[in-house]
């Protein structure tokens, strides 16, 4: 019989209560790790997690050990991750975990046009009434000190109440997919495109696959309207031009200020972006490049809702990959998310206008231009057309 002990709620600095759910940020990766191993190490019945990427090394390890006690003292372990973004991590690395008696799974595992689909989210669910969501993947850079110039600038948060269900459910649906010897892609895009994500202040956008904005990005467009204020940190920002477009029509009626990355593992996404600043700055967009370490965090906020998960503000982010946002209307959670990104303002490099000019000769403007067609056009319409066009029918 398992022992019942009582869930610790250790990191409760940063926390909010919306519709009885506490949530709490973590903006800091030390405590960010430390929060996942308290939410494993506590949990009683059973743990399931998603992570696009876990690596071999490190903060990896720990997880993996912590998960492999959990096994140990009676507790029903699922962990999954995605294909690509794990590719480097090999099956050796699972395998005390799966002899453990967890169930473990490659979403798109199937080398097809398919495998350019990604999940991109994470998430750990303890007991179907504590999660941990945000934008970090399970390495020790997304877990390093702010002063550590090799590591993510990220957000977690802690979703403790009854708001987990529904994630849990969206869980049990993908770990079916993805368990599944024939992953089908059709049936994928049919979990999306049906999730119903209920009502409330506090509620789960799922995006994936699908012809049309994903359903947290048409959120977004709904909540971006005239004389607004928005905020936004963007790991990865390379939207298409009609999403542009209404970041300016927002900017020239009310405040938009947009973080990116000055550099980036990915160095044409950050190409991409600055192809974007010309436009962007002429309407008015405040646009501030971070500085002290790569950033990765995906925070959105609109007036007093905040949206906190996985998705990038990019092609891949908005059409393609599997996401997910946790999309909350609370002023207390929205004034506390707006000054996590005015830290990173604060430490970072404004780009008005004359800055703009210093830096985009005619070079690097055909450079940024290359970049954008990679990561904005190409990489989005080949995915596209490689795997939709015999599957419109039924969307």
């Amino acid at each position: 019989m398992i022992e019942e002990r009582p869930i610790r709620s250790a990191y409760d600095s940063n926390s909010f209560v919306v519709e009885g759910n506490k949530l709490s940020l973590q903006p800091e990766g030390p405590a960010r790790l430390a929060a996942l191993l308290d939410l494993i190490n506590n949990a009683r019945r059973r743990l399931d997690l998603y992570f696009y990427y876990i690596d071999r090394r490190g903060s990896a390890i720990d997880v993996r050990e912590a998960l492999i006690d959990a096994c140990n003292r009676g507790v029903a372990v699922t962990l999954l991750v995605d294909a690509f973004g794990t590719a480097t991590t090999p099956d050796s690395f699972f395998a005390p975990l799966i002899e453990a008696g967890a169930r473990f799974g490659r979403f798109g595992n199937r080398r097809s046009t398919r495998y350019l689909i990604r999940n991109h989210q994470k998430m750990a669910i303890a007991d179907g009434r504590r999660a941990m969501i945000g934008g970090f993947n399970i390495a020790d850079s997304y877990f390093a000190t702010e002063d550590d110039p090799t590591g993510w600038r990220d957000m977690g948060m802690i979703v403790d109440g009854p708001a987990v269900v529904p994630l849990e459910r969206w869980f049990d649906g993908l770990a079916a997919w993805t368990l599944s010897e024939r992953q089908s892609f059709r049936a994928l895009r049919r979990m999306v495109r049906t999730w119903d994500p209920g009502k409330g202040r506090a509620v789960w956008l799922m995006g994936g696959p699908t012809r049309h904005l994903n359903g947290w990005a048409r959120c977004v467009r709904r909540d971006l309207k005239a004389d607004h204020e928005l905020d936004m940190a963007a790991a990865y920002f390379s939207p298409g031009w009609g999403m542009v477009r209404r970041l300016c029509r927002a900017a020239r009626s009310g405040c938009v200020r947009i973080v990116v990355p000055s550099r980036s593992d990915n160095i044409a996404t950050v190409g991409a972006a600055r192809h974007l600043y010309r436009r962007l700055l002429r309407s008015g967009v405040t646009i501030l490049e971070y500085q002290p370490q790569m950033l990765h965090a995906k925070l959105l906020v609109i007036d007093d809702t905040a949206y906190v998960g996985s998705a990038n503000f990019d092609m891949r982010g908005l059409f393609i990959n599997v996401e997910m946002m946790l999309r909350i209307e609370d002023a207390a959670v929205a004034k506390a998310v707006r000054a996590d990104i005015d830290a990173m303002a604060q430490q970072s490099r404004p780009i008005d206008e004359a800055a703009y000019r210093a830096m985009a000769g005619p070079l690097r403007r055909l450079r940024w231009w290359f970049d954008y067609l990679l990561v904005g056009v190409l990489d989005y319409t080949v995915t596209r057309r490689l795997n939709f066009r015999r599957d419109m029918r039924g969307d």
